[in-house]
């Protein structure tokens, strides 16, 4: 645990477990070797002639390995990449998304899904507050909404979707949860949330529109909508897309932010206080930034006097860009978060963290200019949180730091810049906030 009450993560990310914190004993959590031996992959282990089945028992039977057996379990590791890569990926996948503890204290608050909880296409910040929660609390929302007021569902066609989206022709398509109100949070604080669980449907779809409709990354190329639905295997963590394909789980909110600031320009303003959901801003909203998976924090600025926290869009899993549209489009089962105030935080975009990296964002209808405002949150973020000066972080961000299109498809378009921690001498690591 940080001296800031988050909780700490080892440098490996949790890929072997990490276990003990000095190093001495690694973990293969057992809930990642369930999901790695299938019966299938048993099997095809067992009747394998080079396999040591005396050596490779352990490592079924116990979760806890020593550190002189690393080895053996980065060698059980490559032996089920060769023999069965989907269920490595369902280990993999399984270990990130690893339980993560609350910080201390704070009470706990749900927040249902219902027709007065639940906006269509819209952060209306004029709405009164669902409920009033105070910094380290944290708020369960559970069964929540899919688009369209939870009308996206197993089966719906493109010409129903076309008709819903008709129907709607000013609004987003999400079903939007909130506004929660967290006391004391003014202008010129950061509200934080951390993804304490994210526990997808067992179904989703990706779908691209007509291309009349103009959405996507080549709707001239494509101008025939499609849907696809897949079946979701929450359990084992993957998705299959095809009988020869199968898809790591992701799972994230796509749209998670607070009421849009009013003193300034923010594309997609419908009324006085009320935003639509599809471009994400400043106020976050519709990122579609797949980082945001268990364990991560999103920061975000206040604009508006109790935040108003509003969430929706469940993805199951998305690759950078977003490209058709859609990413793994669903519900959650559950989404937990903790929220706290961060005081004067002095930021204007947002930001977010996992294990392994800062991110700095950037939106813009154009994606030129949404790099280069992630690359000036990247500087601003190595000056004023790792001290260095305006030019080194220029030239750091040029040799360390990743720039990735997080989505193309939402009017605002985004990029965000992969700070990596361990570039960084532990000493100064563990100094470096975002708020």
């Amino acid at each position: 645990m940080n001296d800031d009450g988050s909780a700490s993560h080892p440098s490996c990310g949790g890929l072997l477990g990490c276990g003990d914190g000095d190093g001495r004993a690694y973990m293969m959590r057992p809930e990642a070797v369930d999901a790695a031996l299938t019966p299938s992959t048993r099997d095809r282990l067992e009747h394998m002639d080079e396999v040591n089945h005396e050596g490779l028992e352990p490592y079924v039977a116990t979760p806890r390995v020593c550190r002189r057996r690393l080895l053996g379990v980065g060698g059980f590791l490559g032996l089920l990449a060769m023999v069965a890569p989907s269920s490595l990926l369902a280990a993999c996948s399984t270990l990130r998304r690893g339980g993560i503890a609350a910080a201390p204290g704070g009470r706990t608050h749900v927040v249902e899904s219902t027709a007065a909880t639940v906006r269509l296409g819209a952060f209306d910040g004029t709405r009164p507050d669902i409920v009033q929660i105070e910094s380290g609390d944290t708020v369960v929302y559970p069964n929540t909404w899919t688009s369209f007021m939870n009308r996206f569902q197993p089966g719906v066609s493109i010409p129903q979707i076309v008709q819903y989206r008709r129907e709607n022709p000013t609004w987003g398509p999400h079903s939007i949860v909130g506004p929660v109100g967290v006391k004391g949070a003014m202008p010129g604080d950061m509200l934080s949330f951390r993804f304490l669980k994210l526990t997808p449907y067992d179904w989703g779809a990706n779908m691209n529109n007509p291309g009349e409709f103009k959405t996507g990354g080549l709707p001239d190329e494509f101008p025939e909508g499609q849907i696809k639905f897949l079946d979701i295997d929450v359990a084992r963590g993957v998705a299959r897309f095809s009988p020869s394909i199968t898809l790591p789980l992701g799972p994230f909110q796509g749209t998670f932010g607070l009421a849009a600031p009013e003193d300034r320009e923010v594309v997609g303003r419908i009324a006085p206080g009320i935003v639509s959901s599809v471009p994400p801003g400043p106020h976050a909203g519709n990122l579609d930034l797949r980082e945001l998976q268990e364990g991560s924090v999103l920061y975000v600025p206040v604009w508006r006097p109790g935040g108003k926290i509003f969430t929706g869009d469940s993805h199951a899993l998305q690759a950078d860009g977003e490209v058709n549209l859609t990413a793994l489009e669903t519900g959650m089962r559950e989404v937990r978060v903790q929220v706290h105030r961060h005081e004067r935080a002095g930021w204007e975009w947002p930001f977010a963290e996992t294990a392994s990296h800062w991110i700095a964002l950037g939106v813009h209808r154009d994606l030129g200019e949404a790099f280069r405002i992630a690359l000036r949150n990247t500087i601003a973020f190595l000056n004023r949180r790792a001290g260095l000066t305006r030019h080194d972080a220029y030239a750091l961000a040029s040799m360390a730091v990743h720039f990735r299109v997080t989505q193309v498809v939402d009017v605002n378009q985004g990029v965000h810049a992969m700070i990596p921690k361990e570039i960084f001498a532990r000493e100064l690591r563990e100094t470096i906030r975002v708020a």
